[in-house]
Parts: C-alpha cells; structure tokens; sequence
C-alpha cells in the first residue's frame, strides 16, 4: 500500500501542476453538455428527456479527452520502465494511476452534475439519480479508458485508435446510466441499473489493472 500511495500522490501532484489541462476536460464538459438546450430548445419536457443522455454523452467524451495523458508522460520520460523494472506489482500503481486519473476527472464531473441538471430542468429526484449513476459509471470509464491508452501507447495517431477502442466498450454504461433516470421518471425501479452500473465498475476494477499491466509490457519491450 506503501507504493500505491506514493504513485497516487505522484499523479495527484502532476496533475495539479498541469491543471490546466483538467480545466480543459472540465470546461469541454460544461461546454457540450450546455449547448444542447440552444440547439433543441426550451421545451421542458424535450430538455428533461434529453438531459440525461447529454449529460453522459459529455462525461464521456470530457474523460476521454484526458485519458492520452494518462501513462504517455511516465512513458516518454523513462519512469514507466522504471516502474516496470521495480520489484512492485505493476497492478499495484496501475492502480494508483487510474485511481489519480479519477479523481482528476470523473469526480468533478460528478460534482458538477446536479447544476447541469437545473439547466436541464430535471427534478431534484432525477437530478440526484444522474449523479449517483455518475459516480457508479465514471470510473468504468477510467478503467476501460486506461486499458485504451496502454493499448495504445506511443502509436502513431494514438487518439483516434483510443477513441476507436474506447467509446463501443462504454455504451453499455451510457445506456444504464442515462435509463436509471428514464425510469426514475416514469416511475419505475432504478436498483437494477443502479447494480448493474455498481456490479461494471467492480468487474473492471478486477480486471482492468492486469490488462493495463501486460500491455503496458508490450509497449515497453
């Protein structure tokens, strides 16, 4: 645990030096998601019906423009192979490093949902929905977002094949996690959502740090 903190306190402190960047990928949310009510109009009920969606399409795409970032430093300036070459699991600060790369991103996108909600008109019941199913969801999309960009590492036009990779894996996520407000509003369950969202993001916390790990191996060799 001792190096998966040290490695968390690295990336947390990159950040905030570089944290314009993240004001970049916060911005970009804020942006997408606010310009829809200009272009479809002001009709409460279409805005409520639209929201949702928008409001996850947005997270996505904002955590997807900041996901290059997430192992390219460390891999141009040598620490990555470092890393690799140190006795320490690479699961261990894989970890760390999406966990830093939550933090960064998918948590204030989280945050930030309940005022995009008000300018959405949802009701404070589906408002606070949308930001539960954030908060389940996002770091799904860290996960499968890091094992993307270690896929991905030093290729040649990295981001397209990172968007390529990225963005089919995380329907599933988008469509539980825009329908748990759907059903909110029509007056149904939203646990099964709700799980299957929370069951996601433990599923890929399993699995993503292994499949990060070896790629990054191959990226490295």
């Amino acid at each position: 645990m001792k190096t998966f903190f040290a490695v968390l306190h690295r990336d947390l402190l990159l950040a905030w030096r570089a944290r314009s960047d993240l004001l970049v990928a916060l911005s970009f949310f804020v942006i997408v998601a606010s310009l829809f009510p200009f272009g479809v109009g002001a009709e409460p009920e279409q805005l409520r019906a639209i929201g949702p969606g928008v409001v996850w399409v947005a997270a996505l795409l904002a955590s997807l423009l900041a996901l290059p970032r997430l192992f390219a430093q460390d891999f141009d300036n040598g620490v990555l192979e470092q890393l690799l070459l140190s006795p320490e699991p690479p699961v261990i600060w894989v970890s760390a490093k999406i966990l830093a790369h939550w933090l960064t991103t998918g948590l204030p996108l989280v945050l930030i949902a309940p005022v995009l909600g008000l300018m959405y008109q949802l009701e404070p019941g589906a408002s606070g929905i949308l930001t539960l199913s954030l908060a389940l969801g996002t770091p799904v999309l860290s996960l499968l977002g890091a094992i993307g960009a270690a896929l991905t590492l030093g290729l040649r036009g990295a981001g397209s094949l990172l968007a390529l990779l990225v963005l089919p894996l995380c329907v599933p996520v988008l469509v539980f996690g825009a329908g748990a407000v759907d059903a909110w509003a029509g007056g149904m369950p939203v646990t099964a959502h709700l799980s299957l969202l929370g069951g996601g993001s433990l599923a890929a916390l399993a699995l993503a740090p292994f499949a990060c790990a070896a790629a990054l191996r191959l990226a490295c060799e």
